[in-house]
């Protein structure tokens, strides 16, 4: 800077307001600076160094706790950080999405972050980011859990929820299944009944796991009946291999509470494949209901993902006084369950 100053015949100070607060600089001062650092290369001000004076970087960091595709693949993730952008383009701050490998270095990623505060995905409990973000001392809120002391948490009551939609997937059936999300970060594909699902360590899976248990227990019927198929990936195409793979199986299910919607429509698609009436055959419901749950007639739960990750975006911009919340939730039934 003090060169640029020297080749414009202008005071460091004016170099300096040039790129900071131009208002206070002449347009004749403003263009000899702007002429001189053309001249000698100079780019301006380092965004690092400006932060630093300014005491904030300018961004919000989101953990995804997962690979940096994940943001772009999953739409449940997608329809969440839209909800984040939607309050960081309003209040003119970057996003910044720190992914996670599961390697020693997500710790130090999350530490170096260059941002003002944190918002995280929702994630396992024994996710060693959580501590990573705490010991950061910025400012952060988790999406639908894992709980932290001191840190918020902003989503809805899934095990309330999965009750509720679980009372109407079941009613009547003999062969329920929940098509469900992984248990663990270790996103294994399998199929275990009621008495072998042990420790779930996502908390999302696991609260809507015991709504839909408590929805066909509170009937009277056995826990064990109630079998849970894990999807490694929350998407239509394995929704759909893993319902074909049961339908043409020994036990096929005669009803399918699915976790989203993705893997309900991929039930959907098995069903017509496999020559199966819905809800003749097959009763099914979904999870958010997205823009193709209604030309597909799904019955289903609908929450607002944007929603819920504005509010995250708020409290962790110090926007919002709401520092935690439970959404609100509602089941909407269409043609795809048994109304009977």
């Amino acid at each position: 800077m003090r060169d640029v100053a020297t080749a414009a015949g202008v005071s460091p100070m004016t170099v300096s307001y040039t790129y900071s607060q131009p208002d206070r600089v002449s347009a004749e001062a403003a263009e000899k600076v702007r002429d001189a650092a053309r001249r000698l290369g100079y780019p301006g001000p380092h965004p690092g160094a400006r932060s630093l004076r300014r005491g904030r970087a300018g961004s919000l960091g989101v953990v995804l706790g997962e690979r940096l595709s994940y943001a772009f693949d999953d739409p449940q993730a997608a329809r969440f950080l839209a909800g984040v952008s939607d309050v960081c383009a309003a209040e003119g701050v970057g996003l910044t999405l720190v992914p996670i490998s599961g390697a020693p270095t997500d710790a130090q990623r999350v530490a170096q972050a260059a941002v003002d505060g944190f918002v995280v995905w929702t994630t396992s409990d024994d996710d060693p980011v959580l501590a990573a973000v705490t010991a950061t001392g910025l400012p952060a809120v988790i999406h639908a859990g894992p709980q932290r002391p001191g840190l918020p948490m902003i989503g809805i009551d899934d095990r309330a929820a999965a009750t509720a939609i679980g009372r109407t997937a079941f009613a009547g059936a003999h062969r329920p299944l929940v098509l469900g999300f992984p248990l663990d970060r270790d996103r294994a594909r399998r199929l275990l009944t009621g008495d072998q699902v042990g420790e779930v360590r996502l908390p999302v899976t696991r609260r809507r796991w015991e709504g839909f248990r408590d929805a066909w227990t509170a009937a009277g019927e056995s826990p064990d009946a109630l079998r849970l198929a894990v999807c490694p990936v929350n998407h239509i195409a394995e929704g759909e291999r893993f319902t074909l793979d049961l339908l043409r199986g020994d036990d096929p299910p005669d009803a399918i509470a699915a976790m989203s919607d993705e893997l309900a429509l991929g039930a959907l698609r098995a069903a017509a494949a496999a020559g199966r009436t819905v809800p003749g055959d097959l009763a099914v419901t979904g999870w958010d209901d997205s823009a193709a749950a209604a030309p597909a007639g799904l019955t289903t739960v609908a929450q607002s993902l944007r929603e819920q990750g504005a509010h995250c975006a708020r409290v962790a911009l110090g926007r919002s006084t709401v520092a935690a919340a439970r959404h609100e939730w509602r089941v909407v039934l269409r043609a795809t369950h048994d109304s009977r």
